[in-house]
C-alpha cells in the first residue's frame, strides 16, 4: 500500500456512511452498530492513519482529515473519539465531501497552551511505552483505563486491535494525539451540514465538550446523550445509540 493511501472496507448498499474509529481500534471495531447500519446504508469503514491496514500512513489531524474525506466521501462521517477529531477536520478541510457529521466523544481541541503541552508530553510517553512493550501489553494497559470501564469483552474488540503495529500506534499519538490538535473552536461555525454530537451520560467531560461543540456549530447541530454509557457510548449501549442515530439520519434523509 502507498504510504499516503488509507485502507477502506465497503459493506451494504444505500446512502453512504464513512465510519472513523478511535485510537488503537480498526475499521472492524464497530460491532453491532456496523451490522445494523449496513442493512440500508453503504458503509465505508476506514483504517485511520497509523491503524490497521493504514499502519504505515503518517498524518496529523488536518492532513488525516483530508485523507479520510478523500477516501470515503462524499458521505456522512461518523467518528468516535480520535475518529471524531479526524471527522471534524475532514468537515472543515473538505466540506464538499462531507454531507453530514456525527461526532461521538469528540473535542475541538485543548485551548490552554500549558494543558495542551502537558497532554502532548503524555501522548509522547504513551508512544514511547508502545515502542517499549509492544501492542499486546499496551492494549492491556489501555483497555484497563477508567475511560473504557463500560466496555464488555466482546465490545472491546481486542482481537481486531491486534492488527495494529507498535510503529503505527506510536506515530498516531505523536502526530494526531489530542496534544497535537490545534484548537478549532473558532471554526465550528464553518460547518454547514447536519451534525449530531453524542456523548455517554457517564462521560461528564465529553458531555460538556459535546454541548460546546453543538453550540459552536449552531442550528444545524443536535446534541444527544446515550443513557447508561461512558466514553464508548456506541459500543456500550449500541441499541440506544442506534435509536438516536437512526432518528437523526431519517430526519435529515442521510
Amino acid at each position: 500500500m502507498p504510504h499516503d493511501s488509507l485502507h477502506v472496507d465497503r459493506r451494504g448498499t444505500g446512502r453512504p456512511l464513512g465510519l472513523v474509529h478511535g485510537f488503537t481500534q480498526t475499521r472492524r471495531c464497530w460491532g453491532t452498530v456496523a451490522d445494523d447500519l449496513a442493512a440500508d446504508h453503504e458503509l465505508r469503514l476506514v483504517d485511520a492513519p497509523g491503524h490497521g491496514r493504514s499502519s504505515e500512513v503518517v498524518a496529523d489531524l488536518v492532513a488525516g482529515g483530508r485523507m479520510i474525506a478523500d477516501a470515503v466521501g462524499p458521505a456522512t462521517l461518523i467518528g468516535y473519539s480520535m475518529g471524531g477529531r479526524f471527522a471534524l477536520h475532514a468537515a472543515l478541510e473538505r466540506p464538499e465531501l462531507v454531507t453530514g457529521l456525527v461526532l461521538i466523544g469528540a473535542t475541538a481541541g485543548i485551548e490552554d497552551s500549558a494543558e495542551r503541552a502537558a497532554r502532548r508530553a503524555d501522548d509522547e510517553a504513551r508512544a514511547a511505552r508502545i515502542d517499549e512493550i509492544g501492542v499486546e501489553a499496551f492494549l492491556d494497559e489501555w483497555l484497563s483505563l477508567p475511560l473504557f470501564a463500560g466496555l464488555s469483552p466482546e465490545a472491546a474488540c481486542r482481537e481486531e486491535r491486534r492488527e495494529n503495529t507498535p510503529d503505527g500506534l506510536a506515530s498516531s499519538l505523536r502526530h494526531a494525539g489530542t496534544g497535537t490538535q490545534l484548537p478549532s473552536w473558532d471554526r465550528l461555525g464553518e460547518i454547514a451540514v447536519p451534525t449530531l454530537v453524542v456523548a455517554g451520560t457517564d462521560d461528564s467531560k465529553f458531555v460538556a465538550l459535546g454541548h460546546r461543540l453543538a453550540d459552536g456549530i449552531g442550528e444545524l447541530a443536535t446534541f444527544a446523550t446515550v443513557e447508561g454509557a461512558g466514553h464508548t457510548a456506541h459500543l456500550e449501549q449500541p441499541e440506544r445509540f442506534l435509536g438516536l442515530l437512526r432518528r437523526w439520519l431519517d430526519e435529515h434523509q442521510l
